[in-house]
This record gives C-alpha cells, structure tokens and sequence, in this order.
C-alpha cells in the first residue's frame, strides 16, 4: 500500500481545459479532484500540472546500448540510464523501438532478445513497452518476432523495410561504414551479408502477413513506417496498420488522416523546425490536423518543447499537449491514461511554465523524477 500523494494549487490540465485543482493521487490512480488532502503534499503553485507523457517510438536509447562504434553495454545498464532521461523529461509511457533486423549487432536478434530480457528481469517505474520495428527481410527471425508476440512481450508492432536503401547505400562508403560499425562488422562481411538479403524478396509478403495475424490475434496496435506512397498506405491498412509513422509525402499523410488512421511525426521536427531527412514539417501539418500524433524520434528531450512550441500557435495549449499524451495513448490502445481525470492511471509531469522546464515526473503515483526546486516543495 502506498501513502497517498496530493498535488496542491497546481493549473491542471483537465479535460474540460486548464483550471486550477488539488490532485489526490492513491493506489496508482487518480483519486480525487475534490480540493482535498491527504498524504505527503507538494506545493505545485506557479506549477502546470499535465498528464504524463507517452512516446509510441522511440530509439534513442540504442545510444545508451552502443555509446560508440563497436562499443556495447549490457541492456540491464543501458535501460537504466534510458528510463533515467525518459523521466526527467516527463515520459511516463515509452515505447522502446526496438528494431529486429537482419543485421547482426545492435539491431540484430541477440541484442533483440537480450533487451527483452532485461526489460522483464527490471522493476522500471517508467512504463517501458516494447515496440517492435519489424524489418520486412528479417525471415530468420520471423518465428521468434511471432512467439514474443504471443506471449505479450510485444506492446505495438511497425512494419519496416530499410533494406532497399541500405542495399542501395552500400557504394557510398561514409554510410556504409556507418551500418557496419552498427553491425560490428567488417566492410567486407556486412557487404556478404547484404548481398543475399534481397534474393528472399518472394518470401517477404508472407511473412508480413504472417507476423500481420499474429499481432491482430493479439490485439496489439499495427504501425506502418515511412510510407512513400498512397499504395503503400492501403497496403498497410489493410493489415490492421491504423498508425501511419512519419510519412515521406504530404498527400500519403493526408490521406492517412482523412481514412482515421493515427499519423505519428517527430517532436525533434518541430524544435528544429524542420526534418532531419528534408521532409514534411511536423509543426505544418499537426496545425493543418493532419499529424495527430508526436513522439521523440531519435530524441528524447524534444517532447516537452515541442508541444510547448506548438501551444504558442494556433493548436492552443490543450490540443497541443494532447499530441504527447491523450493521442498516442489512444493510439496505443492504453485508455486508461493521458488525461487527467478520476480513476485514470496516475501519470502527471509538473512543469514550470517560465522555465520551461520538468519540476517533477510522476508515474503511477509515485514520483519517479524530482528536480531540486521540487524537493523544496514537498511537506
């Protein structure tokens, strides 16, 4: 049983819109909006009070697995680390893109299988799930990919297909040498291995079908990944792909929104103002309606900034707070988070409005990440 947490002269985010409120937080749950009290006390005047944030993809914790080339940590360090920075910017949901490639090395198998490991072996007060980038020409490991997601060791499924560019890639040696030293492989060996990637392209629609059912039958979310085309949209869809992540056009993004599918862009897009990849501009098309959801990307810290960016716009604060929390949570199938409300999960983030930045991260009640400033808060 856990002492109850109340969260005092906060502007909350409700789902009505921001108001001020006394948040009592119990047994995991939002328990109370009622103006009382109880437990331990934090002073959040001058404070927002947010729901937590979910990240449906991100990869930035490969860094913390593989800091630099051909240098590996065990996942049980890396992931602590990882969920470390996930807090401390307000993440209370992460969806570890974790991707399972032919490519040995970091995207590998062994790495896959460590990672999920460590991930069922930890206590994690920050919700970690597995998502499960799915590259098209993995084929060996299709059976694996299948029973981990049986078992529900797998929490969202994307269908992927790098390999086409990292076949066409290979002559350009400063990228090459980058997907080898990711593969801690020689040049000459990850040039083998390539190779004979592309003579299975016949078995390929199958075994999209095939892993497809198996995340169906499981009731997991489907994503599809850098969807160039309308054809590859309905493609997608029609295997139960309702997440549309980072569209390479602006019409396939559109198309996208108007069939009700989620369309998922970077956070770093919109800090930046721009893609890293020269494509569509997240900020452009999430005021158009069209990008509904956001997630970190490659970049962890980008998720609280940009909604604050994007709150300056046309969106407004709460729509584009939703962005981060109450979308990707539907998109996720997880209802019983991303707002602020009784009997919801009790996932808050307390930010500072001037400074912009995390006072206090809390996850499933508890607070998980406190900033010094938060310290001299409580009583």
């Amino acid at each position: 049983m856990t002492r109850p947490l109340s969260i005092t002269g906060a502007e909350a985010l409700l789902p009505s819109g921001l108001a001020p409120a006394d948040i009592v937080l119990e047994e995991g749950i939002i328990a109370a909006l009622d103006g009382s009290t109880r437990g331990l006390r934090l002073d959040a005047r001058g404070l927002l009070a947010l729901p937590g944030i979910v990240d449906i993809h991100g990869d930035a914790f490969e860094r913390q697995l593989q800091p630099r080339p051909g240098v590996a940590f065990p996942p049980d360090i890396a992931l602590r680390d990882t969920e470390a920075q996930l807090l401390a910017n307000g993440i209370t949901t992460a969806f570890l893109g974790i991707t399972l490639s032919w490519e040995p090395g970091l995207r590998g198998i062994q790495t896959w299988r460590a990672v999920l490991h460590a991930l069922s072996e930890g206590r994690w007060a920050c919700d970690l799930r597995v998502h499960c980038r799915w590259e098209a020409f993995n084929l060996d490991a299709l059976e694996t990919a299948i029973a981990d997601i049986r078992a529900g060791r797998v929490h969202l499924l994307a269908f992927n297909d790098h390999t086409p560019a990292i076949v066409r890639r290979l002559d350009d040696p400063a990228t090459a040498v980058k997907y080898c030293e990711r593969a801690e492989l020689t040049m000459e060996a990850f040039r083998a291995v390539a190779a004979a990637i592309p003579d299975r392209a016949a078995e390929v629609p199958a075994g999209l079908e095939a892993i497809g059912a198996a995340a169906r039958a499981s009731g997991i979310p489907i994503a599809s990944h850098d969807d160039a085309t309308l054809a590859d949209r309905d493609f997608f869809r029609a295997r139960g792909a309702r997440i549309c992540e980072f569209p390479m056009r602006e019409e396939v993004a559109r198309a996208a929104a108007a069939a009700g599918d989620f369309v998922v862009m970077g956070a770093p897009n919109v800090v930046r103002g721009k893609s890293h990849l020269g494509w569509a501009s997240a900020a452009r098309l999430a005021e158009a309606g069209i990008c509904s959801v956001l997630c970190s990307d490659y970049y962890y810290p980008a998720m609280l900034p940009a909604a604050l960016k994007l709150a300056e716009g046309p969106l407004g604060f709460a729509r584009a707070w939703n962005l981060i929390s109450a979308a990707p949570a539907r998109a996720a199938a997880l209802s019983d988070r991303g707002e602020i409300a009784e009997g919801r999960r009790a996932d808050l983030v307390l930010v500072d409005p001037h400074e912009r930045t995390v006072v206090a991260t809390i996850a499933a009640g508890r607070i998980a990440y406190l900033s010094a400033t938060g310290a001299s808060r409580l009583s």
